[in-house]
């Protein structure tokens, strides 16, 4: 009788750890820190096992980057969800979100920096905003709200180079100035 012991298979659980080390990673040494070795050793998996998840490394990153877009939309429907007005309601939610990024998804920074260069990224992040744009329009197609979630985008890049706090205007000010700008 074989006595030898057998672990729980947890295909969900080890993908989430697979992702969540992959982000890990790409915040901490940047993203060609993330290779499939490194992945695999921070997850405790095999690189077969890895590849059981993700047939390739580019799926992986995929995968890190389609997580941290679903977190970002899930920090904006916390938003969305108290916010009582109607116009300018996802463009708030928007500035939010961008100004909070570093709270909810601290990968979401290192990662993006794929949208710059990576036309699959760009993809995945063009597809979500059209999506929310199209089902916010009612609300939000204004171009003056445009103009606001480009300062926000703004913002994220100042964050992403470390803009010294000299070069920019006070967070919580210009926060506030932004959404007060999105709002009737």
């Amino acid at each position: 009788m074989n006595e030898g012991y057998e672990r729980k298979k947890q295909p969900e659980l080890v993908r989430r750890t697979l992702i969540d080390c992959a982000a890990r990673l790409a915040t901490e040494r940047g993203l060609q820190a993330v290779t499939v070795q490194a992945v695999a050793d921070a997850a405790g998996v095999t690189k077969g096992g890895l590849f059981h998840h993700f047939p390739n490394k580019e799926k992986l990153i995929d995968a890190v980057l389609k997580d941290q877009i679903d977190k970002f939309d899930a920090a904006i429907e916390a938003t969305l969800a108290h916010d009582g007005e109607r116009y300018g309601c996802f463009t708030r939610a928007y500035v939010i979100a961008t100004f909070s990024m570093a709270e909810f998804a601290p990968a979401l920074e290192s990662t993006c920096v794929a949208l710059l260069t990576d036309p699959v990224a760009r993809t995945h992040w063009s597809d979500w905003l059209r999506a929310r744009l199209q089902r916010h329009h009612a609300t939000d197609a204004a171009p003056e709200l445009e103009i606001v979630r480009y300062a926000a985008d703004g913002v994220w890049l100042a964050d992403l180079q470390q803009l010294p706090a000299d070069l920019r205007m006070d967070r919580d000010q210009l926060r506030t100035r932004l959404i007060g700008l999105a709002t009737e």
